[in-house]
């Protein structure tokens, strides 16, 4: 078997753009007619660029290659092998490691769709039968005050018990997302701490000990004013602590970890095993969320499970983008016995059902595991098209 073709797709999303304003798909053909799909999660470049990336890529490593030499194929890409053209990459960026992730995600739905099994059955079975997930407060359907849901204690605890109505066990919300700026990290100011820590409350005091409540804050904080903040929310038992920190430094994640009994959570910004080694070997975070679109696809991630076992961490892969990604996080979900939970756009309705031929199955906060063979999701490629990103000129 022998990949022939590579073509792109990228999505603009339709409002409120719950999992970003646009998706980038690759679809890789082969000469049996199989073929497989994959996304790359937030390339640093516009999306159009990004797409043709994927492309110059596939047109140099990947056409003509063999879709089951998944190991192979990875590291010609990593490390630039074996094209007297291109000169070695010795330390891929972000950028490559997005290309690298949606084509060796296609790859597996190749090889799945041409063995006729799940993916994951092909990386040790399913251990989950399902999957716990979370997702953002987004606003409750009968709010129409446009509060901010992670800043307003009134909105975030009316958001909280519309999605506990739905079925869901665990909630994430930045209640510090109004200190966020390019001069990150920086010093959370007095009134923003009481009002982040009354967000907290709010939702507890909502949902009791009927979900969980993740912090989900974007490393805006200085080491020093997330422990300060740690203190402060502890008593509401977060699960975890996410980013409190910005993740280049390690040790000074890992000095927030010492410092608090909430759970320090991170892991959506890095790429390949390298970078979460040092998460493990600090001691940084017990729970790491690995995003398959970037992280180096499926295999680097099921890599990373199996890493982490040894350290007792969990997994909870991280979901910011469109179903495909999602897909894949459910396949390493599944065969993973230290997942602890998934992250979701809602129910993986609306936009997230409409641009696949069968939709994401999710019931009362709980992804059921699929049983199609590959990633389990086929594109609905007339809707991709339909809503094919429009260059601003």
């Amino acid at each position: 078997m022998k990949i022939t073709d590579a073509e792109t797709f990228v999505v603009a999303t339709p409002r409120p753009h719950r999992g970003g304003r646009y998706w980038v798909f690759v679809k890789l053909t082969t000469d049996t007619g199989i073929d497989g799909i994959g996304e790359a999660y937030k390339i640093p470049f516009h999306p159009t660029t990004a797409a043709r990336m994927i492309e110059d890529v596939c047109e140099t490593y990947v056409i003509d290659s063999d879709p089951f030499q998944i190991e192979r194929l990875w590291r010609s890409v990593y490390y630039g092998e074996g094209y007297e053209s291109h000169d070695h990459h010795q330390h891929p960026d972000h950028a490559v490691m997005g290309v690298l992730s949606a084509i060796e995600m296609a790859c597996w739905d190749i090889v799945g769709k041409a063995l006729e099994q799940p993916v994951y059955n092909l990386l040790g079975g399913k251990y989950n039968e399902r999957v716990r997930s979370y997702t953002y407060l987004w606003p409750a359907p009968d709010d129409t005050t446009r509060r901010p849901t992670h800043t307003d204690p009134d909105a975030a605890s009316a958001s909280a018990a519309a999605h506990v109505d739905e079925g869901f066990t665990a909630l994430k919300f930045d209640p510090l997302i109004n200190v966020m700026g390019s001069e990150d990290p920086r010093e959370p100011p007095l009134d923003r701490l009481d009002n982040a820590e009354a967000v907290v409350r709010a939702v507890r005091e909502t949902v009791g000990n009927k979900a969980d409540i993740l912090i989900g804050t974007h490393g805006q904080s200085t080491t020093s004013g997330t422990i300060r903040f740690a203190r402060r929310i502890e008593q509401y038992d977060p699960l975890w602590f996410e980013e409190p920190v910005p993740p280049e430094n390690r040790d000074e994640m890992a000095r927030v970890a010492q410092m608090t009994s909430i759970p320090v959570a991170s892991g959506e910004r890095l790429a390949t095993k390298f970078e979460f080694r040092e998460l493990l070997e600090k001691q940084a975070a017990a729970i790491l969320q690995m995003a398959l679109g970037r992280v180096g696809g499926i295999l680097e991630a099921k890599k990373i499970a199996g890493m982490a076992e040894a350290y007792y961490a969990q997994i909870a892969p991280h979901l910011y983008c469109g179903p495909v990604e999602a897909a894949a996080n459910i396949q390493v979900d599944v065969c993973s016995p230290n997942c602890l939970i998934q992250e979701s756009i809602g129910r993986f309705d609306g936009f997230h059902a409409e641009i696949l031929e069968k939709p994401i199955q999710w019931d009362e906060g709980y992804i059921i595991a699929p049983t199609e063979p590959g990633l389990g999701v086929v594109l609905n490629e007339d809707v991709a098209r339909a809503h094919a990103y429009q260059q601003v000129e």
